[in-house]
């Protein structure tokens, strides 16, 4: 198209649509009336322009792969399963491992390691297992995050192995933050931080890390979690840098459990759809789709089939693997990332200058900032501000779950001597629908 078209307009200022803005308003407060105040502590403004833009960021192209996970209980039903999900569309397999006598080789069998990927996260840690991990298959990612596993449950692996770094891999499982109610920012800062405890290891001086694994949570707030991993990917860059380290960094994103709901449960559906686009546009390498029932139903194949054709209709019927970084150029969407980015650097400064991540766990700072920030959330659902349709808005009150419920979907309490005090996911809709399951 020739420019001679755009040269016979003149071009207006960021300035001069912010007058016309105040003259609509007729009085109004500008500030009040269109400024949208976040928990992120970022004031999102009604409009951006390329004249206020700062630094824009070339996020390396990302090709993504629609994953499925299998948690190995038996390996024959996993395998069986696992042939199944690739015939039907699974481009990458996360096999969870519970203990050390499940047997890899059963469970990759028949299974063409060529032209699937295979993920392989461990909830132990055995020396042993590990190094016959790497003999079966050295392509496989391991899944291993120590680190991770103490925010979570509160106490190290029961092992004798005390390496945090294993086969050149590293992992970083932020899901639990996000699932806990953290804020973005808070999100970010921790896993970096997280992180930067594993390259300050002396394992990290003796080993030559190839991958960086990041899991990540993703919620409905579809801009802002673009943004995020974009800015994680900025953050890691920053980071890496530092240790000169050149390790490729994967992202492996998964639906939010915190607003997932029992009632109207359908409408899981909706949420887990936005989430996955946000993850994809935010330029993750494996997306995993949560099942609209996974909170109260155990596995079925109906559940899983719906969540991975979520993600082939994204793929192969909306076409989002034809454009690489569709969010780049975006006005606000690059101006999110910055700020994010920024907001984060600094707390994980912060985190730094009192010892580190797993100082601050140890000291309860973690637990309490996250606490906060989700007792902060939690009021904001109670009064109707956070909105779960069909549960604090417009439920169906003839829907009746008590009879449905196959898992206990709420927040167990297993009294037990912890190092420290865990990382407690739990989600929004949790007291409504347990005061509702009452009254059926």
């Amino acid at each position: 198209m020739s420019n001679s078209l755009f040269s016979a307009f003149e071009k207006v200022s960021s300035k001069a649509w912010k007058q016309k803005i105040q003259v609509d308003l007729k009085g109004a407060d500008y500030n009040d009336s269109l400024i949208w105040k976040t928990n992120q502590g970022i004031d999102v403004r009604p409009f951006y322009h390329q004249d206020e833009m700062g630094e824009t960021f070339k996020i390396q192209p990302q090709q993504w792969a629609i994953g499925q996970i299998i948690f190995v209980q038996n390996e024959k039903a996993s395998n069986t399963k696992a042939l199944d999900a690739i015939e039907r569309g699974a481009e990458t397999l996360k096999f969870i491992i519970p203990n050390k006598a499940v047997s890899i080789e059963k469970t990759l069998e028949n299974i063409d390691l060529s032209t699937t990927t295979i993920q392989l996260e461990l909830l132990f840690s055995d020396q042993d297992y590990l190094n016959n991990l790497a003999k079966i298959s050295a392509k496989a990612l391991l899944i291993f995050d120590p680190i991770g596993f103490l925010a979570q449950t509160g106490n190290w692996f029961e092992t004798s192995n005390t390496s945090l770094i294993i086969n050149n891999q590293i992992t970083v499982n932020t899901t639990a933050y996000q699932n806990a109610g953290a804020t973005i920012i808070q999100q970010l800062a921790y896993g970096l931080s997280h992180l930067n405890d594993y390259f300050s290891a002396p394992d990290f001086a003796n080993a030559t890390v190839k991958t960086v694994n990041f899991n990540v949570a993703v919620s409905t707030n579809y801009f802002f979690e673009i943004a995020k991993l974009r800015a994680l990917r900025v953050l890691y860059s920053t980071l890496a840098a530092e240790y000169n380290c050149d390790a490729k960094l994967l992202i492996h994103a998964i639906p939010t459990k915190r607003n997932k709901t029992i009632y109207d449960f359908n409408t899981n559906m909706l949420r887990t759809t936005t989430e996955c686009m946000s993850a994809i546009l935010g330029g993750a390498n494996t997306v995993y789709n949560l099942p609209y029932d996974a909170i109260y139903h155990k596995d079925n194949e109906f559940g899983e089939r719906i969540a991975r054709n979520q993600l082939l209709i994204l793929k192969n019927e909306s076409y989002f693997d034809v454009v690489n970084n569709a969010a780049d150029g975006s006005y606000y969407i690059e101006t999110l990332t910055s700020q994010l980015a920024e907001k984060a650097l600094t707390l994980f400064k912060e985190i730094e200058a009192n010892g580190g991540f797993i100082a601050q766990l140890k000291e309860g700072t973690i637990q309490k900032k996250i606490k906060e920030s989700a007792t902060k959330e939690q009021e904001q659902f109670d009064d109707g501000t956070i909105t779960l349709l069909g549960t604090n808005k417009h439920p169906n009150k003839n829907d009746k779950m008590k009879h449905d419920l196959e898992l206990f979907p709420f927040l167990k309490i297993n009294p037990r001597k912890t190092l420290i005090q865990p990382i407690i996911e739990r989600r929004l809709a949790e007291t409504l629908e347990q005061n509702r399951l009452k009254t059926e």
